[in-house]
């Protein structure tokens, strides 16, 4: 399913500032829709529990509650963290069809979904997400 992408992202910054800001790895998976190469990510098979944020914005994306292990290679979750928190658009890039994950605040790749993969989740959906677009804020203690 997709969404229209707003025409301009709560957190603007030039390519000059997200330059600056990123690492080059961040800087090419965030701002040109790279992907980390499969198994290489640091939350690809973590059980940690917490919020997962946009590493470009801060912004929160997931949790550790629609965190799955679907062998993939990258970190897989079957729902964001709130409906408003990511943007879907069509990308016809590598000469298929996909559904691109952006974060809705700053607009930076995060992924891809897929649905109908036959996983046992709620939704059906698998959100392939790059570690790299991620920071994972572990939940405190009692």
């Amino acid at each position: 399913m997709e969404q229209e992408t707003p025409s301009s992202p709560r957190v603007a910054k030039s390519e000059r500032q997200w330059r600056e800001e990123l690492s080059a790895t961040e800087y090419h998976i965030l701002r040109e829709a790279g992907t980390e190469p499969p198994f290489s990510g640091q939350y690809t098979d973590t059980t940690t529990e917490g919020v997962y944020s946009c590493r470009a914005c801060g912004a929160e994306l997931f949790t550790s509650d629609t965190k799955f292990h679907s062998h993939c290679g990258w970190p897989s979750f079957f729902d964001p963290a709130r409906s408003d928190a990511v943007l879907l658009r069509e990308d016809r890039s590598l000469g298929m069809v996909r559904v691109e994950v952006q974060c809705a605040t700053c607009h930076s790749h995060l992924g891809h979904v897929f649905t109908g993969e036959g996983y046992d989740t709620p939704t059906d959906q698998r959100y392939c997400i790059n570690s790299v677009a991620l920071t994972l804020r572990p939940r405190a203690d009692g």
